[in-house]
């Protein structure tokens, strides 16, 4: 459960979307929105804390002065830890490391063995936390929030008592309700041991999203001032579709959607100084041929990258997205590409958390085989982003001398301490095709399904039975209610 940790930043490959002055102007930007267009907030409480800290308040309307933001972000940690459900340390965010986390739930599942589509329900959950856990390249867990055999009310708790169960990584979340972020705090509490190992290392983080365009909802400030109050990591976030909900100018949309993010962080540090915040959002297109919120769409990771480069201006964990599609199948060559594409892009961005893998058909499907094959691109990205060590023994000059003009390097020392510095796939295929034929001519498809299989019968439960039960004895309490 490795982060892709890059080092010094000048020695590894990094994306960089904006110059230095563009970062300059679309802050300038960010901070004239917040001061001049404000947001539209109904809260009571929001309204008379921003009030009483400078913030100008006129109906519904609530506008932020450049300094009140500008402290905002100073006190916001620019690091934190984040941990297994146990309360070991899992996770440390910070500016050079890259954790990608694996989307567990949609209103869709792609069933693994038949490949066919169906409703997601609970169980589903389990299976597809069962694979994240033994995947390697996924550092953290999220849930949406998606079961159709349970009442709506509670999806969200019952997603999360999954992935708790069924996983050893942190969790993100999204909570419906205040009381579902309430349920969800309750089982990490129960499984740390204490309110105070939770702090240390929190288990859970969820998203606090603005309503697109710039509003926040009494609800979604409930959930801001209840995790300033316990310690839970907020990802102040929204969903913009540029020439929808957002400017239909790449610049526009991610001015609008800086603004949306800074102006939850602003709220959860007046509630307590220091609660631990990750600033981003999620800025794609409107395809206006289909209508569809793009999953897959190259401006997505473009503006996305354009993000994270502002998150480091402002020196505050980012949260990306990659590793998703607009595609209907796994294997699918599309799903394949705008995958790659965009972990690549968020690997190269060092976006802090990045969200939404093995999602596809727009985040309308989930499928366990995605899930694997995107571990596999996660692999090849990382040893990309391992970037090119120069040095002495790197350099080789010594090497290149001894074996001269047409020899060979195969019998030196140094190829023996090097040659597994590359990387070696697990899925993907580079033998000779006699000895592909040889071993069966196994297609893709099929080696894909096969790994899925055998990680699906993995062990699933790394829970105490007690801790089990405990979490059954709540899960009936939500029914009842």
């Amino acid at each position: 459960m490795t982060a892709m940790n890059y080092g010094e930043q000048h020695d590894h490959p990094m994306l960089s979307v904006f110059t230095p002055e563009q970062v300059r102007q679309v802050h300038a930007a960010t901070m004239e929105v917040l001061a001049h267009t404000g947001f539209r907030i109904t809260h009571p409480g929001a309204r008379a804390l921003l009030e009483g800290a400078g913030a100008s308040v006129t109906d519904d309307r609530v506008r932020l002065p450049v300094q009140m933001v500008e402290n905002a972000i100073q006190t916001s940690p620019s690091s934190f830890a984040m941990g297994k459900p146990n309360g070991e340390p899992a996770m440390f965010l910070e500016e050079s490391s890259v954790f990608f986390g694996a989307a567990l739930d949609a209103g869709e599942y792609l069933d693994p063995e038949t490949d066919q589509r169906r409703k997601f329900t609970s169980s589903d959950c389990r299976v597809m936390a069962t694979i994240a856990n033994a995947l390697p390249n996924y550092s953290y867990c999220m849930t949406l929030g998606f079961s159709a055999d349970v009442p709506a009310s509670i999806a969200n708790r019952v997603a999360a008592k999954q992935a708790l169960t069924h996983s050893e990584k942190p969790l993100v979340c999204c909570c419906g309700n205040i009381d579902s972020l309430r349920a969800i705090y309750d089982m990490a509490v129960l499984i740390a041991g204490s309110e105070e190992r939770f702090r240390m290392a929190p288990s859970i983080a969820t998203l606090c999203s603005a309503i697109s365009p710039l509003s926040y909802d009494d609800d979604t400030v409930d959930k801001i001032f209840f995790c300033a109050e316990k310690g839970i990591p907020q990802i102040s976030y929204s969903g913009l579709q540029a020439g929808a909900t957002s400017p239909a100018t790449f610049a526009g949309t991610i001015v609008q959607g800086s603004a949306e993010s800074l102006g939850g962080l602003v709220m959860s540090q007046l509630a307590r100084k220091g609660s631990p915040v990750i600033y981003g959002a999620f800025t794609t297109i409107m395809d206006m041929a289909t209508a569809v919120f793009s999953y897959g769409a190259p401006e997505m990771s473009m503006m996305n990258a354009a993000m994270a480069q502002l998150s480091k201006h402002y020196n505050l964990p980012f949260f990306g997205t990659a590793g998703c599609s607009d595609a209907k199948y796994q294997d699918d060559p599309q799903a394949v590409a705008e995958a790659t594409l965009s972990c690549l892009s968020a690997a190269l961005s060092h976006a802090s958390l990045v969200h939404d893998l093995g999602l596809l058909d727009h985040s309308e499907l989930i499928s366990p085989a995605y899930l694997v094959m995107i571990d596999e691109v996660l692999s090849m990205v990382r040893a990309f982003m391992r970037g090119v060590s120069v040095n002495d023994e790197t350099l080789a000059i010594d090497q290149i001398d001894r074996v001269g003009p047409r020899g060979h390097y195969l019998a030196e020392d140094h190829t023996m301490r090097h040659f597994r510095d590359v990387w070696y796939p697990q899925l993907f295929e580079r033998s000779h095709y006699e000895t592909w034929r040889s071993q069966g001519a196994v297609p893709f498809s099929e080696r894909l399904r096969q790994k899925t299989r055998d990680l699906m019968s993995s062990k699933s439960c790394p829970l105490p039975n007690g801790l089990v039960k405990e979490l059954d004895r709540m899960a009936a309490h939500w029914e009842k209610e």
